[in-house]
């Protein structure tokens, strides 16, 4: 009998695995769109083309990459795009003072805005699973000293846009 509930209790973990691998799928791409546009200038229209034809769960130079949520990239993408304006004065808010957002690595940019809109807008998502997800898609990337610095920023974030789920969780 207890083999048998062990067996139930994985089927759902599953499930629920793949839909939050194919979210961070979608999160690192949509944070290596934000870089490409950031740096390279590209539209929203072509990024998303790209995006979808060459890097969504195809191989690219010899790495596999996870099918992605597709419409989770497209809203993290098009969100960023669209609330730019009012995201980076609260990035900035959170940085640390002498660090303007102007002054982080174009990545690290990415990283902040996907995370810092995914906090405001996304709230079918935890505030500390949207923190946690995009500290390791910095971690992809950057060293452990500015992953705690996206750590810190996103979770001052996370407490304007959550602060009822942040004080219910005790933390």
């Amino acid at each position: 009998m207890a083999e048998n509930k062990k067996s139930q209790d994985k089927k759902p973990a599953k499930g629920a695995d793949k839909k939050a691998n194919r979210r961070g799928a979608a999160r690192l791409a949509a944070v290596q769109a934000l870089y490409q546009m950031d740096i390279g200038g590209a539209g929203i229209n072509d990024i998303f083309a790209e995006f979808e034809s060459h890097w969504l769960g195809n191989e690219v130079e010899g790495d596999k990459y996870l099918p992605a949520e597709a419409a989770f990239f497209k809203d993290v993408v098009a969100g960023v795009v669209r609330d730019q304006g009012k995201l980076d004065p609260l990035i900035d808010e959170a940085l640390s003072k002498g660090w303007p957002l102007k002054r982080i690595d174009a990545i690290l940019r990415a990283v902040l805005r996907a995370g810092a809109y995914e906090l405001e807008h996304r709230k079918d998502v935890p505030g500390r699973v949207v923190v946690s997800e995009y500290v390791d898609v910095a971690h992809a990337f950057v060293e452990a000293e500015e992953t705690g610095m996206v750590n810190a920023v996103l979770d001052q974030i996370a407490r304007q846009f959550r602060a009822d789920e942040f004080s219910r969780a005790g933390g």
